[in-house]
């Protein structure tokens, strides 16, 4: 059996105790959604270390939402995995389609990322996923094939056995367009068939997230899918009522 994720990226939301009722509140909810779902939650920097504190006994994992590609040094501004790790970070979240479209991150950025993240006992959760350009142009499978080979394709197949992989319809966000369960079934299975022509059986072990607009409403309806083992959700995780309804997506 995968893993079922529900995994809440906050973006550059949130003040230190703003953060911290959020997280309180998740944790406080927990409790009513089946324990077959796992939850993450992935505040900013700073405050990963309070936020991990509120989430002590929860059974709640700690992310992060991004990661240096150098182990340390003059770097400044830059946040280290073994930094993120050492604040009780479980998971971090690279290759995000606003890092790869904002801040120009590339494969051979992301194999160092990975790989930091790997030497310090992080599970990344890797992105991959298409703008409106590329789906309009029917090359939504070759680009998703490359940003896999590129960078997943590099990994042992013991570091594979602890990846979590992302799908963002990134034409599907603010744009007005959505993607339906029916096309985000496609792209996972499709995807899982691109990770097992390298990892072979293991490939159906991989967790695959779905990290279009989910929400209370939809989530069941994605979550049914074959495919998708959850959901790397962003607006709708800075409400605690929010993102642990739709962990309550998998009992339906």
């Amino acid at each position: 059996m995968r893993k079922k994720i529900v995994a809440g990226n906050w973006k550059m939301n949130t003040l230190p105790a703003e953060g911290v009722e959020l997280a309180k509140g998740v944790a406080a909810g927990r409790g009513g959604v089946c324990e077959c779902v796992d939850f993450i939650v992935c505040p900013p920097f700073t405050h990963l270390s309070t936020v991990a504190e509120a989430l002590k006994g929860s059974g709640i994992a700690l992310g992060a939402q991004n990661c240096a590609a150098e182990e340390k040094g003059a770097y400044t501004g830059e946040v280290s995995a073994a930094m993120i790790a050492a604040l009780g970070c479980k998971y971090v979240i690279l290759g995000h389609s606003e890092r790869r479209q904002y801040y120009g991150e590339t494969s051979e950025t992301l194999n160092k990322k990975m790989a930091q993240a790997y030497a310090n006992g992080l599970t990344p959760i890797y992105c991959v996923g298409e703008n409106l350009d590329e789906r309009e142009a029917g090359k939504h499978f070759d680009v998703v094939k490359a940003q896999i080979e590129e960078v997943v394709y590099n990994l042992t197949a013991e570091q594979f056995k602890n990846l979590v992989i992302a799908y963002e319809p990134v034409w599907a966000i603010g744009t007005g367009k959505t993607a339906t369960a029916e096309q985000a079934q496609e792209i996972h299975a499709y995807i899982r068939k691109v990770l097992s022509a390298k990892f072979g059986a293991a490939a159906d072990e991989c967790a695959i997230l779905y990290g279009g607009s989910c929400k209370p409403s939809n989530a069941a309806e994605i979550f049914a899918k074959a495919d998708v083992d959850g959901g790397l959700i962003g607006g709708a995780a800075l409400k605690a009522e929010d993102f642990l309804a739709i962990g309550k997506g998998f009992e339906k």
